[in-house]
């Protein structure tokens, strides 16, 4: 609990230590309409490639991003097909590719296999039960495209249900909705890091 407070007053000390936040997504019963909805976007298995507006663009970003996350994520070829999932993933979720890596930096550290108290699994740190309801009995929550295949549709799926707004969807996805320490962690880790671009985070609440 005391580390869990000086976390969350530190805030951004996260960027330069190894240290996570891992969540604990809460269980809720789900429409029929809307798992059926989210089990078809977890299922579509289209090719993990990034669109940007040019290959210039794309070439600086990846460059760019692969220099911040090298230290964290040693080889080449690993950072190159991470960053490249991330981006397609989150943006074909209408998510920013740069809010997900500050979440996956808080959740896990950027640790493949990280596993948390609770069983949340890999980058996003995804519950089981999320397997059941939306994935297939061959999901393995390991898998880098799989995790962030889900935790992007997941966080998509909070955004919905809360009209757009981040931080109440942060809280959800962390199964700390209403608390400020992780939204405010997140939008640290965003903003001091992986930032590119105009934000859409409002101030700490």
């Amino acid at each position: 609990m005391r580390l869990t407070l000086l976390l969350a007053i530190a805030g951004t000390a996260l960027l330069n230590t190894h240290g996570v936040w891992a969540g604990a997504q809460q269980y809720e019963p789900l429409a029929a309409s809307v798992q059926a909805a989210l089990h078809a976007a977890i299922a579509d298995q289209a090719a993990p490639e990034p669109q940007f507006a040019s290959l210039e663009e794309k070439t600086h970003w990846l460059n760019e991003m692969s220099q911040r996350l090298e230290k964290r994520m040693p080889d080449p070829a690993e950072r190159l097909d991470f960053l490249k999932t991330v981006y397609y993933e989150a943006k074909r979720a209408g998510l920013d590719p740069h809010m997900v890596l500050g979440l996956i930096q808080v959740e896990s550290g950027f640790r493949k296999y990280a596993l948390s108290s609770v069983g949340a699994r890999g980058y996003m740190q995804i519950m089981p039960f999320w397997v059941k309801l939306i994935g297939n009995p061959d999901s393995n929550l390991f898998h880098l495209r799989t995790n962030l295949r889900f935790g992007c549709t997941i966080l998509r799926h909070y955004l919905d249900i809360e009209n757009g707004d981040l931080y109440r969807a942060l809280g959800r996805y962390n199964g700390s909705l209403g608390k400020p320490e992780y939204p405010n962690m997140v939008r640290g880790a965003w903003e001091g890091r992986w930032s590119w671009g105009p934000r859409v985070m409002q101030a700490t609440r």
